[in-house]
């Protein structure tokens, strides 16, 4: 994983979404109109500690996330969404 030069403030947390699915599991190919917004993705930055706030993950966990959380952004040609802490709903 690279150094992301990006630093959240607050609660929020930089994920890097999985990559869309590009093929059922019989082998059908999705075309880009059908596919599916990814629901989980990699920590890839977390804000430096607070006392008034407590952050649950840490970078490098794989957490799932609502269909529209977060705010997507690109930096470098990647894409990543910025999301508060509260839109994480699990670390798998």
């Amino acid at each position: 994983m690279d150094k992301l030069n990006i630093k959240p403030l607050g609660d929020k947390i930089v994920v890097e979404p999985a990559p869309a699915e590009e093929k059922t599991a019989s082998g059908i190919i999705i075309p880009d109109t059908a596919k599916e917004k990814p629901q989980q993705g990699v920590v890839v930055a977390v804000p430096q500690k607070d006392k008034e706030i407590e952050i649950h993950v840490k970078t490098g966990d794989k957490v799932l996330y609502g269909k529209y959380a977060g705010t997507e952004i690109t930096l470098d040609g990647k894409e990543y969404l910025i999301m508060s802490q509260s839109d994480i709903l699990a670390i798998i």
